[in-house]
């Protein structure tokens, strides 16, 4: 499985399938130049990888240099049923 960690985008952590780029590289225009953005099929492919792998409430944040992973996501922040009833 991935490592979405360790590139400095996580989307580098899947090969492309629309250049076949490889894991870590840039994706490239048939030209053979980089492209200027990631492709959007290597993006859907990272998301559907990253929810196999983590669970579909799992996200990433930046930190520094670095990517982490919480495995709640967002699910920290959401506003509870108990406390929505005292607003």
């Amino acid at each position: 499985m991935p490592d979405f960690t360790v590139y400095p985008h996580p989307v580098l952590a899947v090969r492309c399938p629309t250049c076949q780029s490889a894991p870590g590289l840039w994706c490239r225009r048939p030209s053979g130049h980089r492209a200027s953005d990631l492709h959007a099929e290597r993006g859907a492919e990272a998301d559907r990888l990253f929810i196999e792998q983590h669970g579909w409430e799992a996200s990433m944040f930046r930190d520094g240099d670095g990517w982490f992973i919480d495995p709640r996501g967002r699910a920290g922040i959401r506003p509870q049923p108990d406390k929505m009833a005292l607003i």
